[in-house]
């Protein structure tokens, strides 16, 4: 069997920014494929999957009570590990062209994630179907999808804010530095305008309707004309339809409290910063990355706050999925560095049960 004919079977190399709130695959060679909600429809008795991604998340809110749309990670983690496993594999192998092939697969994570949270993020993808699995930390992939001097002898730095998770990180030298990852997205700015309508409004909305209002009403500074939008859904007292006036002024209290765990984290980490790194920054700026990047006036309340540039990355939504794609290149180095971690984690636990 020749090589190309042998690799065609094994499947093209494939990279996985497997996200809260959306999951992208890019293929070697053909780029991103596929960029689709985290989202499965299954049947409640059986497990029968009744839509995956898009279709899906038009289902969340409205389905009978036989069928379960579900978002199957909670904070950038795996919460449903067998109801995730049916989405990846559904979202590979529509991203294959041959439906037997297994490829090796590069998987983004979150910087913070435990170890048992890392395995079963590993796990998860074997059991769909993929050859080998290698981790890739998300603001190192959006560093490099973004285009950042990242093996430079100078510091550049990522804020990676995504559905579930805000990841912040110093990069120099191929590696990351300084780095914090704090359990706060897009879905806590959602549950936090779902939280002040039921306070405020004795009024229930479900979370699209809440994502609907932070997109049209929200935003991290004060606006040169603030803006107003209705809001339709359940009275809590009558039970009836109500509709009420929002204005974005509002919004922006309600938001307040999630935005500054993610302006504290970033602050914490220019406090950790060597002075040098620290210089290199202020000269080069801060980058954002990710779908809550997108919150108007982010960049400059994050200026505001730092006193740094922030700009956004070209393609905040995709540098993730093209970073992770781009290191499928060294995807030897990154599975061997996994397999020499874990075999000094078990080293280090012998010790310590020899120690007792």
């Amino acid at each position: 069997m020749s090589d190309s004919l042998f690799a065609s079977f094994l499947g093209r190399d494939m990279a996985v920014d497997l996200g809260t709130a959306n999951t992208l695959v890019y293929v070697r060679g053909r780029g991103i494929v596929l960029s689709e909600p985290s989202v499965i429809a299954l049947d409640s008795n059986s497990g029968e999957i009744h839509a995956v991604g898009a279709e899906a998340k038009r289902m969340i809110g409205r389905t009978p009570a036989t069928i379960s749309a579900v978002r199957p990670l909670r904070h950038g983690v795996i919460a449903d590990f067998a109801t995730t496993e049916k989405m990846l594999r559904y979202f590979l192998r529509r991203a294959q062209q041959r439906r037997w092939s297994r490829a090796r697969v590069v998987m983004c994570a979150p910087g913070g994630i435990t170890k048992v949270e890392q395995r079963a993020v590993e796990e998860a993808c074997l059991s769909a179907g993929a050859r080998q699995v290698a981790l890739i930390e998300e603001p190192m992939a959006a560093a490099i999808g973004a285009g950042l001097p990242v093996d430079a002898a100078k510091g550049s730095m990522v804020v990676d804010i995504g559905g579930g998770t805000s990841e912040v990180a110093v990069i120099s030298l191929g590696g990351m530095v300084v780095s914090r990852s704090v359990r706060v997205g897009g879905y806590e700015f959602d549950d936090a305008i779902i939280g002040h309508l039921r306070r405020r409004h004795n009024i229930a909305i479900g979370q699209p309707t809440a994502e609907e209002l932070k997109f049209q009403l929200g935003s991290a500074t004060a606006l040169d004309e603030e803006l107003e939008a209705e809001v339709r859904g359940r009275d809590l007292v009558s039970g009836l339809p109500k509709t009420l006036l929002l204005s974005s002024h509002e919004l922006r209290i309600v938001l307040s409290e999630p935005l500054e765990a993610i302006i504290d984290a970033v602050k914490e980490t220019l406090e950790e910063t060597p002075p040098e790194l620290a210089a290199d920054i202020s000269e080069r700026g801060i980058m954002l990355a990710g779908g809550g990047s997108l919150l108007r006036g982010m960049d400059a309340r994050l200026h505001e706050e730092t006193g740094m540039d922030v700009y956004l990355a070209e393609s905040p939504l995709t540098c993730v999925a093209v970073g992770a794609g781009h290191a499928l290149e060294e995807f030897e180095a990154l599975h061997h560095a996994q397999r020499v971690g874990r075999r000094g984690r078990r080293a280090r636990g012998r010790q310590a049960l020899t120690d007792r």
